[in-house]
Protein backbone atom coordinates (compact mmCIF):
# COMPACT_ATOMS: atom_id res chain seq x y z
CA UNK A 1 0.00 0.00 0.00
CA UNK A 2 2.67 2.42 0.56
CA UNK A 3 4.04 1.55 -2.69
CA UNK A 4 0.83 2.74 -4.03
CA UNK A 5 0.52 5.72 -2.44
CA UNK A 6 4.45 6.56 -3.07
CA UNK A 7 4.06 5.94 -6.32
CA UNK A 8 0.94 8.21 -6.70
CA UNK A 9 2.33 11.08 -5.52
CA UNK A 10 5.77 10.63 -7.03
CA UNK A 11 4.14 10.33 -10.67
CA UNK A 12 1.48 12.97 -10.22
CA UNK A 13 4.15 15.69 -9.00
CA UNK A 14 6.01 15.13 -12.00
CA UNK A 15 2.62 16.66 -14.05
CA UNK A 16 2.83 19.59 -11.27
CA UNK A 17 0.53 18.19 -8.83
CA UNK A 18 1.44 19.75 -4.93
CA UNK A 19 0.12 17.47 -2.18
CA UNK A 20 -2.71 18.69 0.33
CA UNK A 21 -3.14 17.24 3.50
CA UNK A 22 -7.43 18.09 4.59
CA UNK A 23 -8.96 16.93 7.70
CA UNK A 24 -10.00 13.05 8.52
CA UNK A 25 -13.27 14.93 9.58
CA UNK A 26 -15.57 17.74 8.51
CA UNK A 27 -18.33 19.41 9.15
CA UNK A 28 -21.48 17.02 7.84
CA UNK A 29 -22.76 19.84 5.81
CA UNK A 30 -19.41 19.85 3.50
CA UNK A 31 -20.60 16.31 2.62
CA UNK A 32 -24.01 16.62 2.28
CA UNK A 33 -24.16 20.28 -0.11
CA UNK A 34 -21.39 18.06 -2.35
CA UNK A 35 -23.38 14.34 -2.16
CA UNK A 36 -26.62 15.32 -2.15
CA UNK A 37 -28.97 14.79 1.07
CA UNK A 38 -30.88 11.84 -1.19
CA UNK A 39 -27.49 10.00 -2.11
CA UNK A 40 -26.66 6.96 -0.42
CA UNK A 41 -24.01 8.25 0.95
CA UNK A 42 -25.42 10.46 3.34
CA UNK A 43 -28.48 8.49 3.72
CA UNK A 44 -26.90 5.08 4.53
CA UNK A 45 -23.12 5.14 4.01
CA UNK A 46 -21.47 7.86 6.04
CA UNK A 47 -19.96 7.90 9.28
CA UNK A 48 -21.98 11.27 11.48
CA UNK A 49 -21.42 11.97 15.37
CA UNK A 50 -22.20 14.69 17.40
CA UNK A 51 -19.40 15.73 19.07
CA UNK A 52 -18.34 17.20 22.46
CA UNK A 53 -19.66 21.33 21.30
CA UNK A 54 -22.50 20.06 19.44
CA UNK A 55 -21.45 19.87 16.23
CA UNK A 56 -22.43 17.58 13.62
CA UNK A 57 -19.38 15.88 12.45
CA UNK A 58 -18.65 12.92 9.36
CA UNK A 59 -15.68 10.91 8.93
CA UNK A 60 -14.97 11.90 5.28
CA UNK A 61 -16.15 9.06 2.84
CA UNK A 62 -14.40 10.95 -0.17
CA UNK A 63 -11.59 13.37 -0.63
CA UNK A 64 -12.81 15.97 -3.24
CA UNK A 65 -15.34 17.60 -0.75
CA UNK A 66 -12.40 18.69 1.43
CA UNK A 67 -10.10 19.72 -1.06
CA UNK A 68 -12.98 22.05 -2.46
CA UNK A 69 -13.73 23.11 1.40
CA UNK A 70 -10.08 24.09 1.91
CA UNK A 71 -10.01 26.20 -1.24
CA UNK A 72 -13.02 28.29 -0.20
CA UNK A 73 -12.21 28.67 3.21
CA UNK A 74 -8.63 28.85 3.02
CA UNK A 75 -8.49 32.03 0.16
CA UNK A 76 -7.11 29.78 -1.93
CA UNK A 77 -9.10 31.16 -5.26
CA UNK A 78 -6.78 34.09 -5.15
CA UNK A 79 -3.54 31.41 -6.79
CA UNK A 80 -6.07 29.50 -9.11
CA UNK A 81 -4.82 27.38 -11.54
CA UNK A 82 -4.30 25.24 -8.74
CA UNK A 83 -3.17 21.19 -8.71
CA UNK A 84 -3.53 18.60 -5.61
CA UNK A 85 -2.62 15.59 -4.72
CA UNK A 86 -3.82 13.98 -1.57
CA UNK A 87 -3.79 10.53 -0.21
CA UNK A 88 -5.26 9.18 2.86
CA UNK A 89 -7.76 6.83 4.57
CA UNK A 90 -12.06 7.29 3.88
CA UNK A 91 -14.83 5.99 5.74
CA UNK A 92 -18.20 4.17 4.40
CA UNK A 93 -20.60 2.03 6.33
CA UNK A 94 -21.21 -0.43 3.38
CA UNK A 95 -21.06 -4.18 3.58
CA UNK A 96 -17.41 -5.91 2.88
CA UNK A 97 -16.38 -7.62 0.88
CA UNK A 98 -13.33 -7.96 -1.10
CA UNK A 99 -11.82 -4.64 -2.72
CA UNK A 100 -14.40 -3.05 -0.25
CA UNK A 101 -13.86 -1.76 3.37
CA UNK A 102 -15.83 0.70 6.01
CA UNK A 103 -12.30 1.98 6.63
CA UNK A 104 -10.20 1.90 3.05
CA UNK A 105 -7.52 4.34 1.35
CA UNK A 106 -7.37 6.58 -1.52
CA UNK A 107 -5.14 9.08 -3.82
CA UNK A 108 -6.59 11.47 -5.65
CA UNK A 109 -6.01 14.50 -7.69
CA UNK A 110 -7.46 17.65 -8.36
CA UNK A 111 -7.06 20.15 -10.92
CA UNK A 112 -9.00 23.65 -10.21
CA UNK A 113 -9.59 26.80 -12.13
CA UNK A 114 -9.41 25.31 -15.98
CA UNK A 115 -12.44 25.40 -17.47
CA UNK A 116 -10.65 24.21 -21.31
CA UNK A 117 -10.68 20.32 -22.16
CA UNK A 118 -6.74 20.87 -21.65
CA UNK A 119 -7.50 19.97 -17.92
CA UNK A 120 -10.03 16.88 -18.26
CA UNK A 121 -6.72 15.58 -20.96
CA UNK A 122 -4.26 15.83 -18.06
CA UNK A 123 -5.91 14.61 -15.55
CA UNK A 124 -6.94 11.51 -17.70
CA UNK A 125 -2.80 11.42 -18.54
CA UNK A 126 -1.68 11.45 -14.91
CA UNK A 127 -4.06 8.60 -13.72
CA UNK A 128 -2.72 6.64 -17.02
CA UNK A 129 1.09 7.49 -15.76
CA UNK A 130 0.32 6.01 -12.35
CA UNK A 131 -1.63 3.02 -13.24
CA UNK A 132 1.29 2.26 -15.81
CA UNK A 133 3.88 3.22 -13.43
CA UNK A 134 2.30 0.34 -10.98
CA UNK A 135 2.41 -2.24 -13.66
CA UNK A 136 -1.51 -2.30 -14.09
CA UNK A 137 -2.22 0.18 -16.94
CA UNK A 138 -2.39 -3.14 -19.02
CA UNK A 139 -5.13 -4.98 -17.00
CA UNK A 140 -7.42 -2.09 -16.84
CA UNK A 141 -10.12 -0.40 -19.36
CA UNK A 142 -10.59 3.45 -19.71
CA UNK A 143 -14.19 4.32 -20.08
CA UNK A 144 -15.13 7.55 -20.80
CA UNK A 145 -18.38 9.58 -21.72
CA UNK A 146 -19.80 13.29 -21.99
CA UNK A 147 -22.29 14.73 -19.43
CA UNK A 148 -22.84 17.50 -21.80
CA UNK A 149 -22.58 21.59 -20.07
CA UNK A 150 -25.37 22.65 -18.08
CA UNK A 151 -27.65 23.26 -21.49
CA UNK A 152 -27.47 19.20 -22.38
CA UNK A 153 -27.80 18.27 -18.64
CA UNK A 154 -31.15 20.34 -18.21
CA UNK A 155 -32.32 18.72 -21.63
CA UNK A 156 -31.36 15.51 -20.33
CA UNK A 157 -32.95 15.87 -17.08
CA UNK A 158 -36.76 16.59 -18.51
CA UNK A 159 -35.82 13.56 -20.96
CA UNK A 160 -35.01 11.25 -17.96
CA UNK A 161 -38.30 12.85 -15.66
CA UNK A 162 -40.77 11.83 -18.64
CA UNK A 163 -39.48 8.65 -18.77
CA UNK A 164 -38.65 7.98 -15.15
CA UNK A 165 -42.52 8.98 -14.25
CA UNK A 166 -44.19 6.74 -16.79
CA UNK A 167 -41.98 3.61 -14.33
CA UNK A 168 -42.89 5.60 -11.10
CA UNK A 169 -44.85 2.83 -9.85
CA UNK A 170 -42.27 0.49 -9.84
CA UNK A 171 -39.19 2.35 -8.83
CA UNK A 172 -37.90 1.85 -5.32
CA UNK A 173 -39.26 4.06 -2.27
CA UNK A 174 -35.57 6.37 -2.29
CA UNK A 175 -35.90 6.47 -6.39
CA UNK A 176 -39.35 7.59 -5.99
CA UNK A 177 -38.33 10.47 -3.83
CA UNK A 178 -35.21 11.39 -5.97
CA UNK A 179 -37.56 11.75 -9.06
CA UNK A 180 -39.40 14.56 -7.11
CA UNK A 181 -35.91 16.12 -5.46
CA UNK A 182 -32.55 15.31 -7.83
CA UNK A 183 -34.07 12.89 -10.48
CA UNK A 184 -30.44 12.32 -11.88
CA UNK A 185 -29.40 10.67 -8.32
CA UNK A 186 -32.05 7.29 -10.14
CA UNK A 187 -28.66 6.92 -12.08
CA UNK A 188 -26.66 6.06 -9.35
CA UNK A 189 -29.49 3.81 -7.80
CA UNK A 190 -28.13 -0.02 -6.46
CA UNK A 191 -31.44 -1.47 -6.16
CA UNK A 192 -31.72 -3.70 -9.14
CA UNK A 193 -35.20 -3.35 -9.86
CA UNK A 194 -34.19 0.58 -10.54
CA UNK A 195 -31.34 -0.64 -12.57
CA UNK A 196 -33.40 -2.62 -14.86
CA UNK A 197 -35.77 0.78 -15.41
CA UNK A 198 -32.56 2.79 -15.95
CA UNK A 199 -31.13 0.24 -18.64
CA UNK A 200 -33.89 1.85 -20.79
CA UNK A 201 -33.75 5.43 -19.65
CA UNK A 202 -32.24 8.04 -22.42
CA UNK A 203 -28.85 8.10 -23.03
CA UNK A 204 -26.91 11.66 -22.18
CA UNK A 205 -25.32 11.48 -25.63
CA UNK A 206 -28.83 12.26 -27.31
CA UNK A 207 -29.21 15.34 -25.60
CA UNK A 208 -25.81 16.76 -26.22
CA UNK A 209 -25.15 20.11 -27.79
CA UNK A 210 -22.96 21.57 -30.59
CA UNK A 211 -20.39 23.00 -27.69
CA UNK A 212 -20.77 19.94 -25.80
CA UNK A 213 -19.91 17.23 -28.68
CA UNK A 214 -16.77 19.86 -29.56
CA UNK A 215 -15.66 19.42 -25.68
CA UNK A 216 -15.70 15.64 -26.11
CA UNK A 217 -13.83 15.96 -29.33
CA UNK A 218 -10.79 17.72 -28.24
CA UNK A 219 -10.97 15.45 -24.90
CA UNK A 220 -10.78 12.05 -27.13
CA UNK A 221 -8.26 13.76 -29.49
CA UNK A 222 -5.68 14.50 -26.39
CA UNK A 223 -6.16 11.42 -25.83
CA UNK A 224 -5.26 9.71 -28.58
CA UNK A 225 -2.18 12.34 -29.02
CA UNK A 226 -0.78 11.26 -26.27
CA UNK A 227 -1.71 7.27 -27.34
CA UNK A 228 -4.03 7.08 -24.29
CA UNK A 229 -6.36 4.32 -25.09
CA UNK A 230 -10.38 4.74 -24.41
CA UNK A 231 -13.71 3.02 -24.95
CA UNK A 232 -16.76 5.22 -24.91
CA UNK A 233 -19.24 3.96 -22.45
CA UNK A 234 -22.53 6.14 -22.71
CA UNK A 235 -24.04 4.55 -19.91
CA UNK A 236 -21.28 6.11 -17.35
CA UNK A 237 -23.30 8.27 -15.70
CA UNK A 238 -23.01 10.70 -12.58
CA UNK A 239 -26.05 11.30 -10.88
CA UNK A 240 -25.37 14.95 -9.07
CA UNK A 241 -25.72 18.26 -11.41
CA UNK A 242 -22.45 19.55 -10.55
CA UNK A 243 -20.96 17.01 -12.91
CA UNK A 244 -20.68 17.79 -16.41
CA UNK A 245 -18.62 17.34 -19.81
CA UNK A 246 -16.06 14.26 -18.73
CA UNK A 247 -16.63 11.65 -16.51
CA UNK A 248 -14.16 8.64 -16.69
CA UNK A 249 -13.26 5.53 -15.55
CA UNK A 250 -10.48 3.00 -15.13
CA UNK A 251 -12.37 -0.32 -14.88
CA UNK A 252 -11.05 -3.97 -14.66
CA UNK A 253 -11.95 -7.28 -14.81
CA UNK A 254 -9.72 -8.89 -12.24
CA UNK A 255 -11.19 -8.25 -9.10
CA UNK A 256 -14.64 -9.27 -9.45
CA UNK A 257 -17.74 -7.01 -8.64
CA UNK A 258 -15.39 -4.48 -7.41
CA UNK A 259 -14.00 -3.46 -11.11
CA UNK A 260 -13.38 0.58 -10.69
CA UNK A 261 -10.14 1.06 -9.85
CA UNK A 262 -9.97 4.78 -10.87
CA UNK A 263 -12.34 6.84 -11.68
CA UNK A 264 -12.83 10.95 -12.28
CA UNK A 265 -14.62 13.49 -14.13
CA UNK A 266 -15.10 17.59 -14.42
CA UNK A 267 -17.75 19.12 -11.65
CA UNK A 268 -17.53 22.77 -12.40
CA UNK A 269 -20.62 23.83 -10.61
CA UNK A 270 -19.33 22.31 -7.23
CA UNK A 271 -17.45 24.76 -5.73
CA UNK A 272 -19.84 27.32 -6.42
CA UNK A 273 -22.79 24.93 -4.88
CA UNK A 274 -20.33 24.84 -2.01
CA UNK A 275 -20.66 28.68 -1.46
CA UNK A 276 -17.30 29.57 -3.38
CA UNK A 277 -17.08 31.38 -6.77
CA UNK A 278 -17.54 29.78 -9.87
CA UNK A 279 -14.38 28.03 -10.21
CA UNK A 280 -14.28 24.98 -12.61
CA UNK A 281 -12.83 21.33 -11.38
CA UNK A 282 -11.90 17.63 -12.35
CA UNK A 283 -10.25 15.21 -10.60
CA UNK A 284 -10.48 11.40 -10.01
CA UNK A 285 -9.75 9.23 -7.02
CA UNK A 286 -8.15 5.55 -6.81
CA UNK A 287 -8.89 3.12 -4.47
CA UNK A 288 -5.45 1.99 -2.68
CA UNK A 289 -6.01 -1.30 -1.47
CA UNK A 290 -7.74 -2.55 -5.58
CA UNK A 291 -4.83 -1.12 -6.67
CA UNK A 292 -2.70 -3.08 -4.21
CA UNK A 293 -4.75 -6.39 -5.20
CA UNK A 294 -3.65 -5.65 -8.43
CA UNK A 295 0.16 -5.49 -8.30
CA UNK A 296 1.67 -8.59 -9.17
CA UNK A 297 5.00 -8.36 -7.63
CA UNK A 298 5.39 -4.63 -5.15
CA UNK A 299 8.99 -3.85 -4.54
CA UNK A 300 11.12 -5.40 -2.08
CA UNK A 301 11.55 -3.73 0.92
CA UNK A 302 15.27 -2.79 1.11
CA UNK A 303 17.02 -4.75 3.35
CA UNK A 304 19.13 -3.43 6.47
CA UNK A 305 22.49 -3.67 7.39
CA UNK A 306 22.93 -5.83 10.67
CA UNK A 307 25.63 -4.21 13.30
CA UNK A 308 26.52 -6.94 15.68
CA UNK A 309 28.49 -6.19 18.79
CA UNK A 310 30.02 -9.61 20.13
CA UNK A 311 30.69 -8.00 23.85
CA UNK A 312 30.47 -6.08 26.17
CA UNK A 313 33.31 -3.31 25.27
CA UNK A 314 31.87 -3.26 21.71
CA UNK A 315 28.27 -1.82 22.51
CA UNK A 316 28.45 1.84 22.77
CA UNK A 317 30.68 1.73 19.33
CA UNK A 318 28.52 -0.34 17.29
CA UNK A 319 25.75 2.34 18.70
CA UNK A 320 27.89 5.10 16.90
CA UNK A 321 28.98 3.17 14.07
CA UNK A 322 24.93 2.62 13.43
CA UNK A 323 24.07 5.85 13.79
CA UNK A 324 26.91 7.00 10.95
CA UNK A 325 25.84 4.80 8.85
CA UNK A 326 22.11 5.62 9.10
CA UNK A 327 23.25 9.57 8.49
CA UNK A 328 24.88 8.11 4.98
CA UNK A 329 21.49 6.75 3.87
CA UNK A 330 21.90 3.18 5.25
CA UNK A 331 18.80 1.18 6.64
CA UNK A 332 20.60 -0.38 10.03
CA UNK A 333 19.56 -2.76 12.43
CA UNK A 334 20.65 -2.96 15.53
CA UNK A 335 19.97 -6.51 17.68
CA UNK A 336 19.98 -5.35 21.10
CA UNK A 337 19.98 -8.48 22.91
CA UNK A 338 21.58 -11.69 23.85
CA UNK A 339 25.06 -12.81 22.82
CA UNK A 340 26.68 -12.83 19.08
CA UNK A 341 25.10 -15.92 18.18
CA UNK A 342 21.55 -14.86 19.39
CA UNK A 343 21.94 -11.16 17.54
CA UNK A 344 23.03 -13.11 14.48
CA UNK A 345 19.76 -14.82 14.36
CA UNK A 346 17.77 -11.40 14.74
CA UNK A 347 19.60 -10.30 11.70
CA UNK A 348 18.75 -13.33 9.45
CA UNK A 349 14.74 -12.85 10.66
CA UNK A 350 14.53 -9.01 9.78
CA UNK A 351 16.50 -10.31 6.41
CA UNK A 352 19.41 -8.42 6.74
CA UNK A 353 21.78 -7.93 3.67
CA UNK A 354 24.83 -8.21 5.90
CA UNK A 355 26.19 -8.26 9.29
CA UNK A 356 28.85 -5.80 10.68
CA UNK A 357 30.82 -7.53 13.56
CA UNK A 358 32.49 -5.51 16.43
CA UNK A 359 34.44 -6.87 19.40
CA UNK A 360 37.24 -6.41 21.35
CA UNK A 361 39.69 -7.31 18.79
CA UNK A 362 38.09 -5.68 16.00
CA UNK A 363 38.07 -2.21 18.17
CA UNK A 364 42.29 -2.90 18.73
CA UNK A 365 42.42 -3.38 15.15
CA UNK A 366 40.63 -0.77 14.15
CA UNK A 367 38.29 -2.61 11.59
CA UNK A 368 35.37 -4.80 11.59
CA UNK A 369 34.20 -7.87 10.21
CA UNK A 370 31.74 -7.97 7.28
CA UNK A 371 29.97 -10.81 6.60
CA UNK A 372 27.60 -11.56 3.62
CA UNK A 373 24.65 -13.16 5.27
CA UNK A 374 23.67 -14.66 1.49
CA UNK A 375 26.46 -15.91 0.88
CA UNK A 376 28.49 -16.44 4.36
CA UNK A 377 31.41 -14.98 3.07
CA UNK A 378 33.23 -12.86 5.82
CA UNK A 379 36.33 -10.73 5.99
CA UNK A 380 38.14 -8.12 7.95
CA UNK A 381 37.47 -4.68 6.70
CA UNK A 382 39.37 -1.17 8.09
CA UNK A 383 37.10 0.71 9.65
CA UNK A 384 38.11 4.11 7.39
CA UNK A 385 36.84 1.65 4.07
CA UNK A 386 33.58 0.10 5.73
CA UNK A 387 30.89 2.62 4.19
CA UNK A 388 32.84 2.38 1.05
CA UNK A 389 32.50 -1.75 1.06
CA UNK A 390 29.10 -1.62 2.08
CA UNK A 391 28.16 0.31 -0.03
CA UNK A 392 27.49 -2.76 -2.42
CA UNK A 393 24.66 -3.42 0.14
CA UNK A 394 23.11 -0.27 -0.17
Amino acid sequence: MRHVVETGRTVAERYGFDEIATPIFESSAVFKRTLGETSDIVTKEMYTFTDKGGEEITLRPEGTAGVVRALISGGLTQDLPLKFFYAGPMFRYERPQKGRLRQFHQIGVELLGVAEPIADIETIAVGAAVLDALGVLAKTTLELNSLGNQASRAAYRAKLVDYLTDHEARLSTDSKMRLKLNPLRILDSKDEGDRRIIHGAPQFGESLDAESHEFLKQVTAGLRALGIHYVLNDRLVRGLDYYCHTAFEFTTQALGAQGTVLAGGRYDGLIAQMGGSAVPGVGWAAGVERLAMLIDDAPAALRPIAIVAADDAAETPALILAEELRKQGFRVELPHRGNMGRKLKRASKVNARAAVILGSTELAADSATLRDLDSGEQSAIPRAELAARLAAYR
